[in-house]
This record gives structure tokens, C-alpha cells and sequence, in this order.
């Protein structure tokens, strides 16, 4: 059943990271999909190309990139250390959080470790979107589009109570991920998302990541 109450749907999202293996339907699938393809685009563009991953073939995508955990390939740069400011704390934060809700120590290094290493079996989701995108310029334009799709896509989800969960860590690995799916080089990978309905016994569900203010990022102009 479709939650329409938008105000709702947007403030109940939060990132998963422990899903059932139970698939979503098809036709539910399908009806998400159809939802983020209304997403606005610079001058209707529409440039995701969008890759939905399951079964034997995100198993077979989870052991390669493990296989090439040594080394990355990624398409876009990410490092913790470019966040400064109020952006690091918060970045921060979150980490702490998530540490604490699994019991695992700052000090426990081989913990973490393997915590981290769950990203790249998906948290156990049924299903995973690769987001790929072509190269416009900078880039910069296209990847708000696509900002914009995961945007409907992880809402569209939500309103039927299946969780989700960005990962930018596993497209680090854009150019295992291209090999085994078979997408041309042409096609960056700019994030994917992992989804399936959450185990809420989990105690990694457990976490409730709070928000700034809005005065701490809106000014008013008047």
C-alpha cells in the first residue's frame, strides 16, 4: 500500500543497513521505477541509466568487488578529509552513531573492518540500483539530475515501506562493476542504492540521524 502523505514519507526515510532476503514484487518494483522516471532533468535530459541487480548476479558482483577490494577504480573522487567545518562534525557523528548501534569500539579496528566490508555485500538487500550517468561537461549538471532521481526513487520506496540505503563506497569500484554488468565505459557510476524491506530487529535500524536547523542553511532574502 502507497503511503500518501508526503510530509510523512519524506521526514520516515533513513538509511537501512540490515534488510530480509525477501525480494520486492516485480509490480511494485515496477510502479517505483515508474514514479522516479517523472523526475525533473536540465532540459528533460533524463540521464539515469539505471541498473537493478538481484539474485545470482549481485552475488556474483558482491564476490568481484571483494576480489578487487585492493583496488579501487572510482569514477568521481570521495575523501573524508576534503569535509571541514560543521560538514565534518556532522560526518562525524554519524560514524560515532553507527559504531555505537552495532557495539563496536573505536579501538576494535578488525570490527570495523568487517563492518565495512558489509557495504560491499550490500547489507544483505535483495536488490541493488546502480545509478550510471553519461558525461556532460563537468559533470556537475547530470549529477544533480541524477541526485534528483534517487531522490524519487528512495521516496517512491518508502511510501511502500521498503528501506533503502545510498552507497558511494561501493561505486569506488565503477570499473569491476562496468565488467561484470556488461555497461560501457562511457556510463560513470555515481552512487547505487541498496533496498529491500528492513529487518527492524536489527540494531543498525536502530539509528535515527537528526538534522540541523534550518536557519544553519537557509538565509532569507527579502
Amino acid at each position: 500500500m502507497v503511503n500518501h502523505s508526503f510530509q510523512e514519507v519524506l521526514r520516515s526515510r533513513r538509511s537501512f543497513r540490515q534488510f530480509l532476503p525477501t525480494p520486492v514484487e516485480k509490480k511494485v518494483l515496477h510502479e517505483v521505477l515508474e514514479d522516479a522516471q517523472y523526475t525533473p532533468s536540465n532540459c528533460n535530459t533524463q540521464p539515469w541509466d539505471v541498473h537493478i541487480v538481484s539474485g545470482a548476479k549481485k552475488e556474483e558482483l558482491s564476490k568481484a568487488i571483494l576480489q578487487a577490494i585492493e583496488k579501487p577504480s572510482p569514477d568521481f573522487t570521495f575523501d573524508f578529509d576534503h569535509y571541514y567545518g560543521r560538514y565534518a562534525e556532522r560526518q562525524k557523528e554519524q560514524g560515532k552513531t553507527h559504531y555505537e548501534a552495532v557495539g563496536i569500539a573505536r579501538e576494535d579496528h578488525e570490527g570495523r573492518q568487517k563492518e565495512i566490508l558489509r557495504n560491499f555485500t550490500f547489507f544483505d538487500a535483495p536488490h541493488v540500483a546502480f545509478l550510471f550517468m553519461p558525461s556532460f561537461g563537468d559533470n556537475v549538471r547530470v549529477a544533480s539530475d541524477i541526485g534528483m532521481y534517487a531522490q524519487s526513487f528512495l521516496l517512491s520506496l518508502a511510501a511502500r515501506g521498503i528501506g533503502s540505503i545510498p552507497q558511494t563506497s561501493v561505486a569506488m569500484y565503477a570499473d569491476t562493476i562496468r565488467q561484470v554488468l556488461g555497461v560501457s565505459d562511457d556510463m560513470k557510476l555515481l552512487f547505487v542504492v541498496s533496498f529491500g524491506y528492513p529487518d527492524k530487529e536489527a540494531k543498525v535500524n536502530s539509528i535515527r540521524m537528526g538534522r540541523d536547523p534550518i536557519d544553519s542553511s537557509v538565509t532569507f532574502h527579502e
